[in-house]
């Protein structure tokens, strides 16, 4: 099988630009220009303290729209393994295939519809609630958004080194104005002033089993919410309905598994970076979090933590049903109902 690698990450890097061709413009200007910088460093090798040299990366960019412009229109291609072709969104009968050979793939849909595909390094296997967890390494072939864990078909996928990169992307955000913030107090845990690289290898697994739970609670929150839940994403695409009810599923997996597990176990780093990576919707759906993380900082105590995720078990499935239940099946009008039922669903 290592003799096919190059063969193989050739494959799964052509759906990758596919993907990237039909669906790279749909970010803002400023977050596309910033996503295409950091995949010139990965796609070139250059180290996160590194330079890129501005002319090279303007070169790269004018010449990697031209392509994707060739390949807009063309099919995703199957993937060949030990002679035998299968569809590109085929993950788990692929990996049957690759995993003893040391090597991961996935092949599935994002945010927004986006399909995904990259080829890994296998770092680790886990079995947990009888799901297998799939744990990457080193990284042979991406698209432009490399989103750190997803699920598909019941299997849960890890990515260590998107883990690691967006985990630097927050770091350096922070570093542009140093408030004493959240951030702030998860890096004050890790050396990343003086040990950049061994803070990154520290943060990195210590967030992976943060990233493992919630992918955990996606599930079963998908499993309280049925299948219903996808129908309705699908119907509300590109809406503002869709933002709410990706967030009220994300808080109901939280707290169902990420968050009781990080306050049982007093994962404190994890438990502040949670808190600065909320925003958005989802920090607008959930004001009673910042209030109870306030309160620990100032008390001391995590009482007031456990008293919100205890509740928003309950709340949170409650307004996921609530949404659905104003779904109630695909029309034009479904994004308007869900926004209508989305009114002071806040905890």
């Amino acid at each position: 099988m290592r003799t096919d690698l190059h063969t193989l990450t050739a494959q799964v890097q052509h759906n990758c630009h596919i993907s990237d061709a039909r669906h790279a413009r749909n970010y803002s200007l400023c977050i596309y220009l910033l996503k295409m910088r950091e995949y010139f460093r990965w796609e070139m090798g250059f180290g996160y303290d590194e330079r890129l040299p501005e002319k090279q990366l303007g070169d790269w960019l004018v010449d990697r729209e031209r392509f994707w412009g060739e390949l807009e229109e063309q099919d995703y291609r199957p993937i060949e393994v030990s002679a035998q072709t299968y569809a590109p969104f085929e993950p788990e009968i692929i990996n049957d295939q690759l995993l003893p050979s040391g090597l991961v793939y996935s092949g599935g849909y994002g945010g927004l519809s986006k399909p995904h595909f990259f080829l890994a390094e296998l770092h680790a296997v886990e079995q947990r609630h009888g799901r297998r967890i799939l744990i990457t390494g080193r990284e042979h072939a991406r698209d432009l958004t490399a989103p750190p864990a997803m699920t598909l078909q019941g299997e849960v996928y890890v990515r260590r080194e998107s883990l690691r990169r967006m985990l630097w992307e927050k770091i350096e955000e922070w570093r542009w104005r140093r408030q004493e913030n959240a951030m702030a107090r998860a890096i004050a845990f890790y050396p990343v002033e003086t040990a950049l690289e061994s803070a990154l290898d520290a943060m990195t697994a210590t967030e992976t089993e943060a990233v493992v739970l919630h992918e955990l609670g996606e599930v079963e929150a998908g499993q309280l919410f049925g299948a219903a839940w996808e129908q309705m994403l699908s119907a509300v695409w590109h809406t503002r309905a869709e933002l709410v009810a990706r967030a009220v599923r994300d808080h109901l997996a939280d707290c169902l598994t990420t968050l009781p597990a990080l306050l049982e176990e007093k994962r404190l780093p994890s438990l502040h970076f949670y808190m600065a990576n909320l925003s958005g919707m989802r920090q607008a759906l959930f004001p009673a979090l910042n209030d109870a993380y306030r309160d620990w900082l100032e008390r001391g105590s995590l009482t007031a933590l456990h008293d919100c995720v205890g509740r928003g078990q309950e709340h949170w499935l409650a307004a996921g049903r609530r949404l659905l239940q104003a779904y109630g099946g695909e029309d034009d009008a479904a994004a308007e109902r869900i926004d209508a039922a989305a009114a002071g669903i806040e905890l």
